[in-house]
């Protein structure tokens, strides 16, 4: 079944029936002011932390999952008929309302048709302020006038910590005020108290919002939730919509709201437009000067423009033609937007994040950058060094990095048990990214702090990361586990092994390795090389199992993942590393994958590991509290999807790499959207997989690893357009019946142009290679050779 389609003109998916199977989300504004909104307007506001600035509330977790929201209500006065300008929260039935939906790049309109009146609603936030706008434009369609009354809705929260909001009730519920301030509404929190410049995010700051209408006579307004929606009323019914007349309430403890009245009569065909601003701070200065300057629908307009362009221009950094149109609409719009979104905003807030990871956690923000590095290089450096300052003198990271209260030189470290294995491993697959796009190889000798103590050049932070692991070695000479591995559900026991976590190390011991003999250090490169040969030597000797690698070494000795292992037998992340990393031999490599695909293969994406989980202990499997077939217990954790992708593209297995991108290619699913259930047209964090009752069913939308991994694989090693110190390698691994494709990439300041054919039906191998109409030997354009704009011609055979 079909929900909507994508518009990659407009860069945009437009949802053209309102009831999906879960509410199809977008994001607004930027980690200073954000916003979630959904296709029927749901959705909450946050100032800098989705746990501690939140200053619209949402009821997580309820059915539907996305309310309140921000909500226009129109209201016939003759009939006393009303609706929301989104289909829900009224809800009128399908038949007699249409709805349409486009969400775009920081933005979403809602239209809707219904009783004659026609309304779009646009929402977004102007770049670099904390406010938001809606703008909603209101038509008589009918043959005869109509005298309306429009209602805004939402919902301030009573603390932006979400914990004390929604749990600490006896408290929150006596310390807001609402009222009426030189014509825009004002919603204080601890307004005895003294504001302090630049707080807000501690719990006994002050905190200030306000909401405004432009463009219109204000008729009434509410600011008390209760006296809005009335005591047994609710979103689809409220009180004061039944009854037409706001009652001018001022909150006083309880619960507030924004609500603005304003009263239309229109003639047939006549069009009205109302402006409503919503932002954070204090109504009397904060909100009358953003009005002052922003309040008026032709500067709502410009700024609208202004935005679309600014995000139009970062997803101009890749455009594509392929054969696959759910492959082009996924490179050319969503599969890099949705990188830019979860690079923001990491895994901190969502429809389903609720606060509990407040702040970027360490290493999914690492892996961030491999989806952004190319689009907003200047960012993606901003946060690689943010990054690896929070990284410790020892070698190991911080959890989670809070950007608005970190102090490099200053942080605690951990305890040792609360150490994870893989966190700094990820270093040497995004700063090597980094430096090839951008070409900036002497960021490796920029001097940066250590979390706790201490200073380091890049290079010097890469070697703490490796000696880390190297310094944390298991009985046969792995390195340890810790508290986890990238695999949260996995305890080992602090001297146990991950096989996962000694594959990142050999690579990151090669990655190393290469860039000591660029930087002139041979000494240290031999120094890596000598501790990848030991390493493999361990590897050979204690972690193959004649078909497949094994999963890990627990400290008592126990090797999971083996043939005689009734449970979690075959686990993804060890056969695809092997082949990334290089530990594989020749004969391994294609043997364990091909156990993946015997094995861990489904419709719907590779599954994590099979079977699954039900008898092993919880001490060392944590997965076994999943039901089977979701998330980490033989469930498609989407994350590792890309892994599976770059593996076979490594091996040349073109068919079997597309086959993998698209069983878990979100857009891949659009004309059969009540399978996935989830958007299509960004990555979720879980599939249910065939051990489960509803297998294709995904979850967790939006804030995953998956959307960096993807997008990644997909450019980098399907496509083949691998960014390098030298220079941009074209070396695309692409299904044998694609007839080639085009691309347009962005690269050091510089456009390439570049046309792959593929007359002889192969999967990968450049037969020629010509750039700007002179041919190369091999398969890298060399940065020193390009142009403003070149022309590359590629021929595979």
């Amino acid at each position: 079944m079909q929900y909507g389609y994508f518009d990659d003109n407009a860069k945009e998916y437009v949802i053209t029936r309102p009831d999906t199977p879960q509410s199809w989300s977008n994001y607004l504004g930027s980690t200073e002011y954000g916003a979630v909104i959904t296709n029927n307007a749901g959705g909450y506001g946050f100032y800098k932390s989705g746990a501690r600035g939140r200053f619209l509330r949402l009821r997580f977790n309820s059915v539907p999952m996305d309310q309140p929201g921000r909500y226009f209500y129109l209201r016939d006065n003759d009939s006393g008929d009303y609706w929301s300008a989104s289909w829900q929260p009224v809800g009128k039935p399908l038949e007699q309302y249409e709805s349409t939906c486009r969400h775009g790049t920081a933005y979403t309109t809602i239209s809707a048709r219904y009783a004659g009146i026609h309304s779009e609603a646009t929402y977004f936030v102007p770049l670099g302020q904390t406010f938001e706008y809606w703008r909603l434009k209101v038509t008589n369609e009918s043959d005869r006038p109509r005298h309306l009354s429009a209602f805004t809705y939402c919902e301030f929260t009573n603390q932006w910590n979400t914990q004390q909001d929604q749990v600490n009730l006896q408290y929150s519920l006596f310390i807001v005020k609402g009222e009426m301030a030189d014509g825009l509404l004002r919603i204080a929190i601890h307004d005895n108290l003294t504001p302090e410049p630049g707080s807000a995010q501690a719990d006994d700051d002050v905190m200030q919002s306000w909401l405004a209408l432009v463009g219109a006579p204000l008729a009434g307004y509410d600011t008390s939730r209760e006296a809005f929606l009335g005591l047994y009323g609710g979103y689809h019914n409220p009180l004061v919509v039944e009854q037409g007349q706001c009652t001018n309430s001022h909150a006083y403890g309880d619960n507030a709201c924004g609500a603005l009245q304003s009263d239309l009569t229109l003639q047939p065909g006549e069009s009205r437009e109302l402006l409503v601003m919503l932002g954070i701070g204090d109504a009397r200065r904060a909100g009358q000067r953003a009005v002052a300057e922003f309040g008026s629908l032709e500067r709502a307009a410009a700024e609208l423009d202004k935005l679309k362009d600014n995000w139009h221009a970062k997803l101009g950094s890749l455009t594509v033609q392929t054969p696959d149109e759910a492959l082009n609409h996924t490179i050319n719009v969503w599969g890099l937007y949705n990188c830019l979104i979860t690079f923001a905003w990491s895994r901190a807030a969502s429809l389903v994040y609720n606060g509990e990871r407040d702040g970027l956690g360490f290493r999914d923000s690492v892996q961030d950058i491999l989806g952004v590095a190319a689009a907003i290089p200047d960012e993606a450096r901003a946060r690689l060094e943010l990054l690896l300052t929070g990284q410790l003198a020892n070698g190991g990271a911080i959890p989670v990095i809070k950007p608005f209260e970190h102090r490099p030189g200053h942080e605690s470290p951990p305890p040792d048990e609360e150490y994870r294995s893989d966190d700094c491993l990820w270093f040497f697959n995004a700063v090597p990214a980094f430096v090839a796009e951008t070409g900036d190889f002497d960021f490796y000798n920029k001097v940066l702090p250590y979390a706790d103590t201490g200073e380091a050049t890049v290079f010097g932070h890469l070697r703490r990361a490796l000696e880390f692991n190297l310094e944390r070695n298991g009985r046969n000479n792995l390195p340890c586990g810790l508290s986890a591995d990238w695999n949260d559900c996995l305890r080992l026991g602090y001297y146990g092994e991950s096989l996962f976590v000694a594959f990142q190390l050999r690579l990151g011991l090669t990655v190393y390795a290469e860039i000591a003999e660029r930087l002139g250090q041979p000494e240290e490169a031999a120094w890596a090389l000598a501790h990848r040969e030991r390493l493999d030597a361990d590897i050979q000797a204690n972690t193959w199992d004649g078909d497949w690698f094994i999963w890990a070494i627990t400290e008592d000795g126990t090797v999971y993942g083996t043939k005689e292992y009734e449970e979690g037998q075959v686990y993804l992340n060890t056969q695809v590393w092997a082949v990334i990393s290089g530990a594989a031999t020749p004969e391994q490599a294609e043997k364990c994958m091909q156990t993946v695909n015997e094995k861990l293969a489904t419709p719907f994406g590779l599954m994590l590991c099979a079977p699954p989980l039900v008898k092993t202990s919880i001490e060392v499997m944590r997965a076994v509290v999943f039901n089977p077939g979701i998330k980490e217990n033989a469930g498609i954790f989407n994350h590792t999807q890309g892994w599976g992708v770059m593996a076979e593209c490594m091996l040349g297995h073109g068919d079997l790499a597309y086959e993998y991108y698209r069983a878990a290619m979100p857009a891949a699913y659009n004309d059969c959207a009540e399978i996935r259930e989830m958007e299509p047209y960004v990555q979720g964090q879980t599939t249910y997989s065939i051990y489960s009752p509803r297998p294709g069913n995904t979850r967790t939308a939006w804030l995953t690893g998956a959307a960096a991994w993807a997008y990644y694989s997909a450019t980098q090693y399907i496509l083949g357009l691998r960014p390098e110190v030298d220079g941009l390698r074209i070396d695309p691994c692409i299904p044998h019946d694609w007839p080639g494709f085009s691309a347009t990439r962005r690269f050091r300041g510089r456009t390439i142009e570049v046309e792959v054919k593929n007359p002889y039906g192969v999967c990968r191998g450049v037969q020629s290679l010509t750039l700007n109409g002179e041919r190369l030997d091999g398969n890298l354009v060399p940065a020193e050779r390009l142009q403003g704009h070149n022309r590359v011609e590629v021929v595979l055979g």
